[in-house]
């Protein structure tokens, strides 16, 4: 069966409802039911119980007392609802009965010797009747047989099947379309969540789907909705900085290496000339590869998380393996390392972001430091947080710098330092490192006097 949304819920729930209704109908009718069959049991039990005492034994033979008494009496009143009565032997042949049966004779049942109701046929109409024993000095010497019609109550009973029936149906139509226009007003915001996502392409991401009133599941589906286009715009986001990032930054060396071949093809040169153009060309090269790595890891970044990172190491061990991949160069600039690890507890970090923070960090401390002077590290304890502290005796950042310092290219004078090689790629890595694992990294600086970072676990 193919129906709308709207149409299943609508069908979904009135095949709910007409169970219900069904069951509820068909109980009330059967309640209905056994109460005229029990009002009818207790007035055939209450005539036969009385017919009993207007009976006679004579030897094997019983009869009515007062018979004419009886005829004079039907023939006095009109009975609505007559009763008729017949006397059996204790075989069950007939022996007696009343008047009102005339030519008629009741069924006499074997099985029901013993005060059961049972219905029957009397002259082509429903009877309902009751047979009961007839006993003398605790014997049985016949049976008495009461009936009453059941005409009238079975076309109550009718009458009340039929009207159920009808009722059941015309509820059935009415349920259906008030539930299918309840469920169109339901399934308006699903509408609305289909219209704007329709309108969203490429270009209009920022869109969102309205948020229900109501905090219900189409307000999670909303939401959830909102939240994977927020995923979206943030991935096609990262997608267009990259491009605009890598295209600028290798824009630059491109050129240079385009225009540096260019000049070595223009007329024959010297071996030592062409080594030399080819050494800055590679150089080049290196620090455009180098660059895009850096770019392809911010991006990695972006969506990277905690579940990423599944190894966890020492601090302070992290901290010494950096400074021996540092080793030389603190050699060439006469640097001296002050470390101080003043937690006893050897505290686990996230191996791999961790080390993308402090790679970052000590490498900038060591680059930006004044030659022979010191660089400060202290692992410390600060409540619930595991503290770190990077501090150099460089050049420092100016004050006005410092907000934008985590920004991708952002190098604080550049043009003072050229001396000093980077891209300004460096602590944008070290803060998404750090958001990864929910870290904080805090800097002070003041210019001509150092740096210190201070990073949060």
């Amino acid at each position: 069966m193919n129906l709308s949304f709207k149409n299943r819920i609508a069908f979904h729930y009135m095949i709910a409802t007409a169970i219900i209704m069904a069951v509820a109908f068909t109980a009330v009718y059967f309640v209905v039911k056994g109460v005229v069959y029990q009002n009818i049991d207790h007035d055939l039990s209450f005539e036969a119980e009385k017919h009993t005492g207007e009976m006679k034994v004579v030897g094997d033979s019983i009869k009515i007392k007062n018979k004419k008494e009886w005829e004079e009496k039907e023939h006095r009143e009109v009975q609505v609802n007559p009763v008729f009565i017949q006397i059996l032997d204790k075989n069950g042949v007939f022996m007696d009965k009343s008047p009102n049966l005339k030519e008629n004779e009741l069924e006499f049942h074997p099985r029901s010797k013993y005060g059961g109701h049972v219905n029957d046929i009397l002259n082509e109409k429903p009877i309902r009747q009751i047979q009961l024993p007839i006993e003398e000095n605790g014997k049985i010497k016949g049976f008495i047989v009461a009936a009453m019609s059941l005409e009238a109550s079975q076309m109550v009973l009718l009458n009340l099947r039929n009207i159920l029936l009808l009722v059941y149906l015309l509820l059935l139509a009415s349920l259906y379309f008030i539930s299918k226009f309840i469920a169109g007003r339901s399934i308006t915001p699903v509408k609305n969540v289909t219209e704007t996502t329709n309108r969203i392409t490429r270009n209009n991401l920022n869109e969102r789907v309205t948020l229900p009133q109501n905090k219900d599941e189409l307000f999670d589906l909303s939401s959830g909705i909102n939240d994977l286009l927020q995923r979206i715009e943030n991935a096609l986001e990262r997608e267009r900085q990259f491009t605009s990032d890598a295209s600028h930054e290798l824009r630059t060396p491109l050129a240079t290496l385009k225009g540096t071949l260019e000049v070595l093809i223009r007329k024959p040169r010297e071996r030592e000339e062409y080594e030399g153009k080819i050494k800055f060309c590679l150089s080049e090269i290196d620090r455009m590869t180098a660059t895009l790595e850096q770019l392809l890891l911010l991006a990695r970044l972006d969506t990277s998380s905690k579940a990423a990172d599944e190894s966890s190491r020492p601090l302070a061990t992290i901290i010494d393996e950096i400074l021996s991949r540092y080793k030389n160069k603190i050699s060439e600039k006469k640097l001296s390392i002050n470390f101080k690890n003043e937690v006893d507890n050897e505290t686990l970090v996230p191996q791999y972001f961790t080390n993308l923070i402090l790679e970052n960090i000590i490498g900038n401390a060591v680059k930006y430091a004044k030659d022979a002077t010191k660089i400060h590290i202290s692992i410390t304890q600060l409540e619930s947080k595991l503290v770190c502290k990077v501090k150099d005796e460089g050049i420092g950042i100016r004050k006005e710098d410092l907000e934008n310092l985590f920004n991708n290219f952002f190098r604080s004078e550049a043009l003072n330092h050229k001396n000093i090689s980077g891209n300004g790629l460096g602590l944008s890595i070290a803060k998404k490192a750090a958001d990864a694992i929910d870290a904080s990294i805090f800097v002070e600086s003041e210019l001509g006097s150092g740096t210190t970072f201070t990073l949060q676990f």
